[in-house]
């Protein structure tokens, strides 16, 4: 299998023209023409989890978050993010992201918080602006979702809902708890710039996973809820179901999401 069998999937499945216009997405480090072997999916790459990657024989790295996300102008081992990707290299590991590409997809990170919270009527806070020729149709494919709850709840009922498809203890929340939440608005890992869209939209509540102190205040101020149960629930789970979605693609590759990663962020 080579390398560009496995970016040809990846970018059918999540297409990189819906990637922000901010964003490094797309292969980072490889040669099309490789070999690959096995594939490991993980949410970020730090230097437990390349070192995993290299220590058990990955061929590719999916990361969601790119790596060289800023110009690099030395890359050399006097930094850890030299060394890991210097070791990356010699190792003949290929890194590639999709990003903010995956979190817009038709069945990307936001859809998959979506249909976890059971939400029905479900469509982008914002289209995609990348034509109507698009599989599937624009209509369906954009940044953040939003849909409506089957039934009515309070904030405080929401918050558990929200725990409980996640997996998760512990959540902030801005509002009152006893507020009724019917319309949901979706943005993961930080995006609270979604905010005011989606109370355009007429969503009572934002879920996204982590927003600044002055966000947490303007959304009191506008009169939407928010929940915020940390980047890392937000997003791993959507690489744990990418390396599943691979290995039933290619199942004659060895295919797995890091076993070492973990939210860096603890609860007490």
């Amino acid at each position: 299998m080579s390398l560009t069998d496995i970016l040809n999937f990846l970018s059918d499945f999540a297409p990189l023209e819906l990637a922000e216009d901010w964003d490094n997405t797309g292969l980072l480090i490889g040669q099309r023409d490789d070999a690959v072997s096995s594939i490991m999916t993980c949410l970020t790459l730090t230097p437990d989890v390349a070192e995993e990657a290299v220590s058990k024989g990955a061929s590719l790295v999916v990361t969601h978050h790119p790596i060289l996300f800023r110009a690099v102008q030395k890359l050399t081992d006097e930094t850890s993010e030299g060394r890991m990707l210097l070791s990356l290299i010699r190792a003949g590991v290929a890194v590639y992201s999709p990003h903010t590409s995956y979190d817009s997809a038709y069945e990307g990170v936001n859809c998959q918080l979506a249909r976890s919270l059971n939400l029905t009527n479900v469509k982008p806070i914002r289209e995609a602006d990348c034509g109507t020729d698009s599989k599937p149709s624009r209509e369906s494919i954009g940044s953040g979702r939003f849909g409506d709850l089957p039934s009515e709840v309070s904030l405080a009922d929401f918050v558990e809902l929200v725990k409980q498809s996640l997996g998760i203890r512990n959540t902030w929340f801005v509002g009152d708890p006893s507020s009724t939440i019917r319309r949901v608005g979706i943005a993961c890992g930080a995006a609270a710039e979604f905010m005011s869209d989606a109370a355009r939209l007429g969503c009572d509540v934002l879920l996204t996973g982590e927003a600044r102190f002055h966000a947490c205040l303007e959304a009191r101020t506008c009169g939407i809820a928010l929940v915020l149960p940390g980047h890392f629930p937000t997003e791993r789970p959507a690489m744990e179901n990418l390396a599943k979605r691979l290995s039933r693609q290619f199942p004659d590759l060895s295919v797995w999401a890091s076993d070492v990663e973990s939210d860096p962020v603890q609860w007490a």
